[in-house]
Parts: structure tokens; C-alpha cells; sequence
């Protein structure tokens, strides 16, 4: 093969691999999750098609009634269907969440390493955004009133903001993955187990160490249900 075949077959490759680097497309009809199979894969082996049965597709979640936020500190409840509660997702490449904000509060700066997601607001006001990779970190933030829908590209960190004091808001997100994985940036950089050295902090954030310490020494909590 020439070289500038080669090269070109090499480029086709790469590109067609970006192509699919989001939960691979289903080979047959279903894929139903068979959580206890020794089997290890890049998701979750079949379970035997003679053993499915309609409740392998679905789940009474309920997800038409409130859920608490009271107890949260950042405001908020994501009540997540992935393939974890749903096992008829599995290589169907989609999940949903409810996000139940109280007044004020937020669903905090998070990213999903395997999905885009979009959501629409259901009750109330939400101010969301994103920002973009580095170099530039251009934020895209807007203002959402009910039926309004926003989309959050894949990978990128994202926020949504209840901006009213006295009235709740609810939202539903449909996300492109099965499983789609969330990393509150918070949680994720002054929670860690063990935690990162405060020097590094220190360093990152451009501040003393004891304030990377008191950060450190903080409940980070999990908003996701």
C-alpha cells in the first residue's frame, strides 16, 4: 500500500472510532442487563432472551411525585434511571433523571464522562450553564422557564440554579448513555478519598493551605439518589 493510502486508512480509522465513542449501538433487538453474570464486559452481558420479561423494561419510579431537598445542602435531588435500576437499558445508550431544586438551590458544577444531556424544565425558573474546555472557558448560561430545554455537550462541566427564594423547580434530563457516570466537581477535588495533597490544591487554586484544609475538611455530599 502506498504511503498516502496508508495514511489516509489511518485517519479513516481514527475518525470512525471517534465516530463511535459513545455506548456502542445494539448488534440485536435487546440487551436486557444480567447483573450476576461472571462475565466482564464494557457494560453488562445479555441476560438469556428466553428469560426476559416486560419488567426487565420497566420501573415504578414514581418519578411524577416530589422528592425531598430538605436534607440536601446544595438544594437539590437527582432521582437517575441508568441501566443500574433499569436493566432492559443496557447498550441502548440512554438513561433519564428528575432533579428537584428547592428555592435557591442548585444542582452544583458536575460533568458526565459518557453523555450529553438535555433538559427541560417542568416547574419553575432555573439559571443553568457550561463552560467550555481550556484555553478559553467561555460560559453559555441562560435563563430557563417552564417548557424551556437546554443541552449540556458531553464531558463539559454544567450547572443548574433554582434563582427563586420562595418557589421550588423541576426538571427532567435525558441523557446519551446507558451509564452515564457524574463527577461533582466539589466532591471530586476537595472530597477525594484519600484526599489530594493540600499543597497541590494550594498551588491549583492560588490560595493558603489552611483554606484548602477547612475545604477538605467539609461534608461533601452526594446529591444523586
Amino acid at each position: 500500500m502506498a504511503p498516502s493510502y496508508f495514511f489516509l486508512a489511518v485517519f479513516l480509522a481514527l475518525v470512525a472510532c471517534q465516530a463511535n465513542a459513545s455506548d456502542p449501538s445494539p448488534l440485536q433487538d435487546f440487551c436486557v442487563a444480567d447483573k450476576h453474570s461472571p462475565v466482564k464486559v464494557n457494560g453488562f452481558a445479555c441476560k438469556d432472551p428466553m428469560a426476559v420479561n416486560a419488567d426487565d423494561f420497566f420501573k415504578a419510579a414514581k418519578l411524577d411525585e416530589p422528592r425531598n431537598t430538605m436534607h440536601s445542602k446544595v438544594g437539590s435531588n437527582v432521582t437517575l434511571i441508568n441501566v443500574m435500576q433499569l436493566p432492559g437499558l443496557n447498550t441502548l445508550g440512554i438513561s433519564l433523571a428528575r432533579i428537584d431544586y428547592a428555592p435557591l438551590g442548585e444542582n452544583p458544577p458536575h460533568t458526565h464522562p459518557r453523555a450529553t444531556e438535555i433538559l427541560t424544565v417542568l416547574e419553575g425558573t432555573l439559571y443553568v450553564g457550561f463552560v467550555t474546555s481550556n484555553p478559553n472557558n467561555t460560559l453559555f448560561a441562560k435563563v430557563l422557564n417552564k417548557g424551556d430545554v437546554f443541552v449540556f455537550p458531553e464531558g463539559l462541566i454544567h450547572f443548574q440554579f433554582n434563582p427563586i427564594h420562595d418557589k421550588p423547580a423541576v426538571a427532567i434530563a435525558a441523557l446519551s448513555s446507558q451509564n452515564p457516570g457524574a463527577i461533582t466537581i466539589a466532591n471530586a477535588v476537595f472530597g477525594s478519598k484519600p484526599p489530594i495533597s493540600d499543597d497541590v490544591l494550594a498551588k491549583a487554586f492560588q490560595v493558603e493551605k489552611w483554606t484548602i484544609d477547612w475545604l477538605q475538611a467539609q461534608f461533601w455530599e452526594n446529591n444523586h439518589y
